[in-house]
């Protein structure tokens, strides 16, 4: 019911987050492998998109816009299926990371910007990530090797010659968070994709809100961030405003 408050309001878009092992058909074996979604043969995938897809437009009166499969593990069917299933956008993709040890998809190539997708009518909405430190131009293939080495990421993060920063208020401080996105905008990107676990909003939910003191910070870590948007005038968009801008650009 507040759901549909906010979207009668038009203050919010709906769309879907796919999680394999609770999303029926449960017709393959529940393991790491298969728990990104994109991993499975394309006619269970599409089964289980096709569920959740009319599960939501049930409950709400509309269709999805935009689609993240959980763990982001989009697959090579996912694109495809999702124009079948009438989506207009993903936000399945974390931008430089890499989930390719666990079998999952590798985004350390992938920039922190929107790009279209599949057939061109899907946008890609990645959530925002940088490297941050005195090395950062030379961040991915070094954060790559560095990983090969027994704390060797957290060597190079301590000396403050190269982080890897999400901009996610979970696990991630406002400072480090602040930094990324201050060299981000040094980049020039003027985009932004922030995202938390909507459970983090009440303490004792998440591991990263146990009290109200962390709900504190929580709620400080956000006033930041969009303080520093305001004042390099970056201001919120709708899903529909940003795949209209990512169509046209």
């Amino acid at each position: 019911e507040m759901l549909r408050e906010w979207l009668d309001r038009g203050e919010v878009s709906v769309g879907t987050q796919l999680h394999p092992w609770v999303n029926p058909p449960h017709d393959e074996e529940v393991n790491t492998f298969n728990s990104f979604v994109g991993n499975l043969p394309i006619e269970l995938e599409r089964a289980k998109i096709a569920d959740l897809t009319e599960t939501i437009e049930s409950a709400f009166g509309r269709r999805p816009l935009v689609y993240r499969a959980g763990r982001y593990g989009v697959g090579p069917n996912t694109a495809q299926l999702l124009e079948e299933a009438g989506y207009q956008a993903d936000a399945s993709v974390r931008a430089l990371f890499d989930y390719s040890d666990e079998g999952g998809p590798d985004f350390s190539r992938v920039k922190p910007l929107p790009f279209r997708i599949g057939g061109g009518a899907l946008v890609e909405l990645p959530l925002s990530a940088a490297y941050v430190g005195r090395l950062r131009a030379r961040g991915r293939g070094l954060y790559r090797a560095a990983g090969r080495l027994p704390r060797g990421r957290g060597l190079l993060s301590r000396t403050g010659l190269l982080d890897r920063v999400a901009l996610t208020p979970e696990g991630v401080p406002l400072a480090e968070a602040l930094a990324a996105a201050r060299a981000l905008i040094g980049d020039g990107v003027r985009w932004f994709s922030l995202s938390f676990h909507s459970p983090s909003v009440e303490p004792g939910h998440t591991p990263y809100v146990r009290t109200a003191g962390d709900l504190r910070t929580f709620h400080a870590w956000w006033d930041g961030m969009l303080d520093l948007f305001e004042a390099e005038g970056i201001a919120p968009a709708s899903i529909e405003e940003t795949i209209a801008a990512a169509r046209a650009g």
